[in-house]
């Protein structure tokens, strides 16, 4: 576990995702934020029972958004410790079973593009534990001092979480503070301020004014959802940068066109680009079991034709050593079936 500020503890889930204690303000009180992949629920229970004290609770669960890197385990919180899972409004249809997001986009390049096309789709369904945020307060659930700010672009209802008496700012995935797009630069935790989510982001324009809105915040300590903890000047002056140069991938199913959503779920989807790799695989399967029947049909007749040859001989020394006697056919043979 890290810390990223008074109060505010870091924990890395399978070196991928982050999930966050913050103490309310209230001594002994605190709130989760996120929960992690699914299966993540024993780690996160014995993290806070360190933390705080043996069979501690939050208040509730804070979601920033409703992927399964963050929602995973929330189910299995919620029934544990018998709380709330709050989020805004616009991730309820996802959460509930009632929408799908826009389909991930595997075209628009980088490993974790590659990967995405393997990740599950389905997600817990959380209709009897969800609540959604009240909208008309700025003020963020449970957190005394803190403030919510909606951040779409990687998810409709997408929230970060900002403290500006001291400047933490829980960024949720409208950033990352590793190298995203690349598997191995997550999994090394190497720190770097760097958009989030490249095949998840449904709406290019949003996710780089979302930026640009926590840029604004200058925050001086930082947690994402990927990512390790960064604190000081590099903090907001890496913010910043990512702010004002916000990279658009070249080429991708959203990048010209977003997806369009609603209280509902999903409005309007952009055409689907070819995805290349379906058929490259294709011709790799076909190639494999072409090459498998080949064997069939030409090593396997040799193996074959090899084992009766060894059989024969096997046979032929045997008959040839001492003692050796020819075993009795059995009567239903002898001299045809029937006879």
């Amino acid at each position: 576990m890290d810390t990223v500020a008074a109060g505010v503890t870091q924990l890395r889930i399978q070196r991928f995702v982050n999930v966050y204690f913050v103490e309310t303000g209230t001594p002994g009180e605190w709130v989760l934020v996120d929960t992690g992949l699914p299966g993540s629920a024993k780690t996160i229970i014995a993290a806070a029972d360190k933390l705080f004290y043996p069979g501690t609770h939050p208040e509730a669960i804070l979601l920033t958004h409703g992927h399964l890197d963050h929602l995973g385990s929330a189910r299995e919180l919620a029934d544990h410790w018998k709380v709330p899972v709050v989020a805004h409004p616009l991730e309820l249809p996802y959460l509930t079973g009632k929408a799908q997001y826009p389909p991930r986009d595997p075209t628009v390049g980088g490993s974790l593009a590659f990967m995405s096309r393997f990740f599950p789709s389905q997600l817990p369904n959380l209709e009897e534990r969800v609540q959604a945020l009240n909208t008309d307060d700025p003020a963020a659930p449970f957190l005394m001092n803190w403030r919510w700010l909606h951040v779409p672009g990687h998810a409709p209802g997408q929230l970060a979480f900002f403290r500006p008496a001291d400047g933490t700012l829980l960024g949720a995935d409208a950033f990352a503070t590793c190298h995203h797009d690349s598997v191995p630069a997550v999994l090394l935790g190497l720190p770097k301020i760097s958009r989030a989510g490249t095949p998840f982001n449904y709406d290019w324009e949003a996710a780089r004014t979302s930026v640009q809105t926590l840029a604004d915040l200058a925050p001086k300590a930082i947690g994402c959802g990927h990512g390790p903890v960064i604190t000081g000047p590099e903090a907001a002056a890496g913010l910043r940068a990512l702010a004002d140069n916000y990279p658009v991938p070249s080429h991708g199913r959203y990048v010209h066109e977003p997806a369009r959503t609603d209280a509902s779920g999903v409005e309007h989807l952009p055409p689907a680009p070819k995805d290349k790799l379906p058929m490259q695989a294709a011709i790799i399967g076909a190639g494999m079991l072409a090459a498998g029947a080949a064997w069939l049909l030409t090593g396997g007749r040799r193996q074959s034709r090899k084992a009766h040859a060894q059989h024969r001989a096997y046979t032929t020394a045997l008959k040839k050593s001492k003692g050796y006697q020819s075993p009795p056919v059995p009567p239903l043979y002898r001299g045809g079936v029937g006879d």
